[in-house]
């Protein structure tokens, strides 16, 4: 009667409490955003970790390096459980308890699922007695947690559930996250044999949205799989598809989502989709553990058509022998009075670890005697030809020297001219701009010495009104001379600025601004030299673009580079293009992910992709002898990666454009 009353009151509670959790949507969506490890990652430098442990003294600390040893959850056959014996056997022979409790326990459902129950159930009550006498709460519900696992391989859904509800008491109040997860996602499963779909689908929210949010990232599919199951027909294929996309995001080792997939399909008789996924997921448990494989190996002999006789009968053997090997019954009656004796089974630990150092012992003398050998072999003819390559070595160090002499000489006259030229350009794309502005002064100014001439005589003949119309146009050139006096101004010191040698120092700049201003001065500066030049600037500046802290000189020198290619490049199609081309710039700026992208593009040549990847490098030019040094764009790199922690990449297809694109961290 308390049992019927139980499942009543969790079957009334399921309803308020799934409208207060979160969404699976939204519960998938922070799942796919989180990109940092989940509690357990996979490790690929177990050794590493093995010498950890005996440094490793906090007990919660010693339980969460164990798990990153034996890569929790990841591994279900007996192939595959080398470090788990590894350190079983680290942890008896130093004492150490703690380690000893988890790997033996993790052992024992490793072993049931492989098809020895009876073994599986008595290794885990060892490991639950050895957890009792330490008073670790969080190592007792790992003991009760793996304990349950085992049961659960056969058809005692109350030793199943009782266990489990021991295990989520005792994981609680130790703080295992990660097995909370679990026995919430094993709740859902006992209430699901039992056909108690709202409290089924109550405790799967819950183990979804648990682990989440703690970022166990790599059960989230299983659990959302599972969550799928418990949906109706026309949602569960959309939650399968999420639970796909997880385990591609997440790297997941798991095949839950495609055999979930493939069963869906063959349900609804489609089955070339049916065949395709159930082949990924026999593929992805190919060396898993029986029970894992029985379900893949159904799916894909059910999964051919008729006409496939061979193919059916060959996947239908290998699931018959899998079921035939699970389904030992004696096994369970003898597994469930079970008790504790391994002292035997640490006598044969401790007797192969013995053996083991041994041979250890004998392959490392043998490997040193060896080395030894070999090393006596090579010094000795290394002293045979000693004399003569050193001869040789004599040679070619003089013949390096002087060829370094002499590319050092080129770089000095390279650096130069590329400076030279800089400074040409700048040059001329500066006087260009100062001239519109000195322009408007000088013909402002001589209009107001006509109208000065005008008001006086209008003040001899007395006429007061016209005088003063006079004056006020007057006032109006006036501030427009003030207007382009202070655009005079501002473009020497801007000239000043960038003849000065900077210490490198950052400050707060608006990029709109820099670019804008040396996108003018290149564009200028080629038009000072080719009168016929003419193209389009099209600006997407990003009016909320924040201050950035950048050198301000070395900045302007990447921009002025890039734009200076840029009006190149279409200048020099359009002296082979016909009427119909139109030379394009385009320069946009936006913030994205908290960094600050400066995209450059033109509709120039593009590059070819033969020397798309040697662009950057010093010296490397595609202009003809005389125009480039190639140190532009390699200075430009520097500036950028070294100097200011960014990125510089090139996006180009031949013949039609080429994009350069900066980001830089805010």
């Amino acid at each position: 009667m308390k049992k019927i009353l139980l499942i009543l009151s969790l079957c009334l509670m399921a309803g308020p409490l799934l409208a207060q959790t979160k969404d699976v949507d939204k519960i998938v969506r922070a799942a796919l955003a989180y990109t940092g490890k989940s509690n357990y990652p996979d490790i690929h430098n177990k050794d590493s970790l093995f010498r950890l442990l005996p440094q490793t003294r906090e007990q919660g600390a010693k339980i969460d390096l164990v798990y990153q040893i034996i890569d929790y959850g990841r591994t279900t056959s007996m192939s595959g459980i080398a470090y788990h014996y590894k350190v079983l056997r680290w942890a008896q022979k130093n004492n150490d308890t703690t380690a000893e409790v988890v790997v033996t326990a993790e052992i024992g459902p490793i072993m049931a699922l492989n098809g020895d129950l009876v073994n599986g159930v008595k290794t885990c009550f060892t490991a639950l007695k050895l957890a009792e006498k330490t008073g670790n709460k969080r190592l007792i519900g790992i003991g009760y947690q793996n304990l349950a696992i085992c049961y659960a391989q056969k058809s005692s859904i109350e030793l199943f559930k009782f266990y489990i509800e021991k295990a989520l008491i005792y994981s609680k109040e130790g703080g295992e996250k990660l097995l909370v997860g679990y026995e919430l996602s094993n709740l859902r499963d006992i209430f699901g044999v039992l056909h108690q779909t709202d409290s089924a689908r109550y405790y799967s929210l819950k183990s979804l949205d648990w682990v989440v949010k703690h970022h166990i990232n790599f059960v989230i599919a299983r659990d959302l799989v599972a969550y799928g199951q418990l949906q109706d027909e026309n949602a569960r294929l959309k939650y399968f598809r999420l639970a796909e996309n997880i385990e591609l995001h997440q790297n997941a080792g798991f095949p839950n989502a495609v055999l979930a997939i493939g069963q869906y399909y063959q349900e609804h008789h489609n089955l070339d989709s049916a065949l395709f996924y159930a082949r990924k997921a026999y593929n992805a448990t190919r060396n898993s553990a029986l029970s894992t494989k029985l379900s893949t190996t159904l799916l894909l002999s059910n999964s051919f058509k008729k006409t496939a006789a061979d193919s059916i009968l060959k996947y239908r053997v290998e699931y018959d022998n899998i079921k035939d090997s699970l389904q030992n019954i004696s096994q369970f009656e003898r597994a469930q009075a079970v008790a504790f004796d391994d002292e035997q089974h640490r006598h044969d630990l401790e007797a192969q670890h013995a053996a083991y150092q041994a041979n250890l012992r004998l392959y490392v003398f043998a490997v040193i005697i060896t080395f030894l050998l070999l090393l006596a072999f090579i010094f000795w003819r290394n002293n045979r030809t000693s004399k003569r390559a050193n001869a040789a070595l004599h040679k070619q160090k003089e013949q390096v020297q002087q060829a370094l002499h002499e590319l050092k000489a080129t770089q000095t006259q390279l650096v130069q001219r590329e400076k030279m030229a800089s400074l040409g350009e700048l040059t001329a794309g500066i006087a260009h701009e100062i001239q519109n502005p000195l322009n408007f002064v000088n013909n402002f100014s001589d209009v107001n010495q006509e109208m000065l001439v005008e008001l006086e005589e209008e003040l001899n003949k007395g006429d007061i009104e016209e005088a003063k119309a006079i004056a006020a146009d007057i006032r109006k050139n006036e501030q427009k001379i003030h207007h382009h006096g202070k655009r005079a101004d501002f473009i020497v010191k801007g000239m000043l600025e960038h003849s000065r040698t900077g210490s490198g120092e950052k400050i707060l700049t608006n990029l709109n601004v820099l670019c804008e201003e040396f996108l003018k001065l290149s564009y200028h500066g080629l038009r000072a030299r080719d009168k016929s030049f003419n193209a389009d600037m099209i600006t997407h500046f990003d009016p909320a673009l924040p201050p950035i802290s950048v050198s301000q000189q070395d900045m302007g020198r990447v921009m002025l580079n890039l734009f200076n290619n840029a009006f190149y490049a279409v200048n020099q199609k359009a002296k082979t293009s016909g009427p119909g081309y139109k030379p394009t710039v385009e320069v946009s700026t936006s913030v994205a992910d908290d960094q600050m992208v400066i995209s450059v593009r033109d509709n120039g040549s593009g590059i070819p992709d033969a020397i798309k990847d040697k662009i950057m490098q010093p010296f490397f030019t595609t202009k003809p002898t005389g125009e480039g040094t190639g140190l532009g764009l390699s200075l430009s790199y520097d500036i950028v990666v070294k100097g200011h922690g960014g990125k510089i990449e090139v996006n180009t297809n031949e013949g039609e454009y080429t994009e350069f694109t900066i980001t830089l961290p805010l």
